[in-house]
Formats: C-alpha cells, structure tokens, sequence
C-alpha cells in the first residue's frame, strides 16, 4: 500500500473508529444506566453520565490516534533510518551492502533504485579499477614493444660505429636490419594511435553501401596471388542468390579484414597453409566467417584475443609477435559498425573468426 493511502485511511480511521467506540460505548452506558436508573434520572446522574461519557470519548481518540500515529510513522521512519545507514554506507565507498524493500510503497521503490544506484556504482568502480589494470598493462606493453627494437637498433648501430661491420655487405645488412626494426616501431606507433583515436571515437567513418560478395572477391582475388607463392590458398564461399549488401567504410573493413587474416597467417604451422572465408545472409544482417587450418588458440586464452596487446604467445618473440593490437582494432571498428565479433577453435585444426555486419535497410 503507498504511503499516500496509508495515511489518508489512517486519517479517516482517526474520525471513524472514536466515533464508533464513542457510539457502542454510548449505546452500552445508556442501557446500564436505564437499568440502574430504572430510566429516572436526577441532573447530578445526567451530569455525571455526561463526564462520563466526555472522557470515554477523548480517551477513545487519544488511543486510537496515538496508535495510528505510531504504527504509521513506524512504517515510514524505519525505511527512511535504512536508507540514510545505506547513504551513509555507500558515501564511506562500502558498496557491497544490499538494500531490502520492506514494503512495496514509495519507499520501497526509492530502496529499490537505491539499490540498483548501488550497484552501478559497484559496477563503474570494478570498471574503473579494470580500466587501471589495462592502463598499467597498456603502457607496459608499450615500453616493452617500443624498448625491445630500439635496443635492437642501437646495438647495430654501435656495431657500426664500433666497425664490427667492417664489410659493405655487413654494413648494408645491419642497415637493413636497422630500417626493418625502425619500421616495426612506426607500424607499431601507427596502430597504437588508430586504437587510441577508436577508443576515443574520434575516426571518421565513411558510410557507403557496400556489397560484401563483390567486395571480397575483389579482396581474394588479391590475396590469393601473395599466398600461393608461399604455397598456401585461400577460398571463398558464399550463396550467389543471397544479398550481400551493408552500410560500411570500405577502408576501415579492409582494416579489419587484413588483420585478421595476417593475424591466421602469422601462427599457421601447417606446410598446406589454407584460409577459408564464408559469407551467411541472415534476416536482417551479414555474418563473415575467416577459417585457417592453423595451430588453433588455446580455450583460456580465447575470450581475450580482442584486448589490447593480448598474445595467445606469451614469448613475444618477433616471429609471432606483432603489435598485439590488430584483432583489438579490428573489434573497435566491427562495433563501430554495429555488429559484434567472435571465435571459435580447436587446437590442431584452426581457428574461425566470425563478424556479423547490419544490412542495408532500403526504404520504399
């Protein structure tokens, strides 16, 4: 019951019940009198009836109302004493305290939203202390990314200066070796800066429509040049009687595309190196499917290939290493499409990455 009607029943209880006591209790003494009285009266009798019945009567309402009063300020002070502990709980950071609606009136609902206010700010400070973490993780990963080839650099460097590399094909191979490492930084710092702008949501998009079918044909037939040359294949497969089409930035897609099958490339350990890309129309959006024959991700390490410098090999070596940010890119720019992304794997035989992607609603 709210309070509203809580307390206008206990007002009209005030009037209502004190009449009625008063009434049965008039009803009561006039037949006791009666029969007393034998219904003869003397005016000291009916002065003394009157009194009589004057203080049944004020004591009928002071009863009646100092127990509603207190009945009802119970019902509303106790929640209110409950939710200023719990004010005063959460203002000291303890937030781990739930709050319990004792009634289903205003109160109740204020406990309650307190309660889910509670929670939310439970939840935004794990959030935060999360957000911490991959900072501190973040600029680790950093440091030992960037340290890692400028050491590299500066120890050909000063092999040069030292004359070590006392030969043009030596000098000319510590330059190269010298330009590789210092591309690996530039290539590394480009990524860092495109996640950080994504995070942020500071990239422009450029919507168009696009056709995924004709899109990744295009996208195969150059990818199939450069990978059967290392003796490997790609395949594609899709429903030509389907519709394919989305709003999308074709260069961003293509972003995201290229780092995930760089990504499968990069830990394939079969000699027969395949890649398979799947396109499924659905009701309202496009799901792609990227499937290698690799040596598969480990069921630990798989919900967190889509975080910042996250590496399924813990070595960081610089065969497998890479920046370590390409599927954590490629996730910001799927979800800044309004799709979502995922995988799937089985050690042994490879990994599948799926992307959905919205169809293009045509108006009519």
């Amino acid at each position: 019951m709210s309070i509203k009607k809580r307390l206008i029943l206990s007002n009209i209880a005030m009037i209502v019940i004190p009449i009625f006591i008063f009434f049965m209790l008039e009803i009561f003494l006039g037949i006791l009198i009666f029969h007393i009285f034998g219904g003869n009266m003397e005016e000291r009798d009916l002065n003394m009836f009157l009194t009589i019945r004057f203080i049944i009567l004020l004591l009928a309402l002071m009863i009646t109302n100092g127990a509603l009063t207190y009945f009802v300020s119970k019902s509303i002070i106790k929640p209110v004493q409950q939710l200023t502990k719990a004010a005063k709980e959460i203002s000291e950071g303890n937030l781990d305290s739930p709050i319990q609606a004792l009634k289903e009136d205003e109160l109740g609902q204020l406990s309650n939203t307190f309660d889910a206010m509670r929670l939310k700010l439970k939840e935004a400070r794990e959030l935060q202390r999360h957000y911490e973490d991959n900072r501190k993780e973040l600029i680790a990963s950093i440091s030992h990314d960037l340290k890692t080839p400028i050491t590299s650099i500066k120890g050909y460097v000063k092999g040069i200066q030292d004359g070590i590399a006392n030969t043009p094909e030596k000098r000319m191979r510590y330059m190269d070796t010298i330009y590789k490492k210092a591309n690996d930084m530039d290539h590394l710092i480009d990524e860092l800066f495109l996640y950080s702008k994504l995070d942020l949501g500071r990239v422009p998009f450029e919507w168009e429509e696009v056709d995924l079918n004709a899109y990744f044909q295009d996208f195969i037939e150059e990818l199939s040049f450069s990978l059967e040359e290392d003796g490997g294949k790609v395949s594609y497969h899709a429903d030509q009687k389907d519709s394919y089409i989305v709003m999308a930035d074709r260069e961003k897609l293509k972003r995201v595309i290229s780092n995930i099958m760089q990504n499968s490339l990069k830990y394939m350990n079969k000699s027969q190196r395949e890649i398979h890309v799947f396109l499924k129309a659905e009701s309202d959006q496009v799901c792609v499917q990227i499937k290698d024959n690799g040596q598969g991700i480990p069921a630990e390490a798989l919900p967190y290939i889509f975080e910042s410098f996250y590496r399924t090999d813990l070595s960081r070596n610089s065969a497998t290493g890479g920046s370590g940010l390409g599927l954590a890119i490629g996730k910001r720019i799927i979800e800044e499409h309004g799709g979502s992304i995922w995988a799937e794997s089985e050690l042994g035989k490879g990994t599948s990455i799926f992307f959905t992607l919205k169809k293009r609603i045509r108006q009519r």
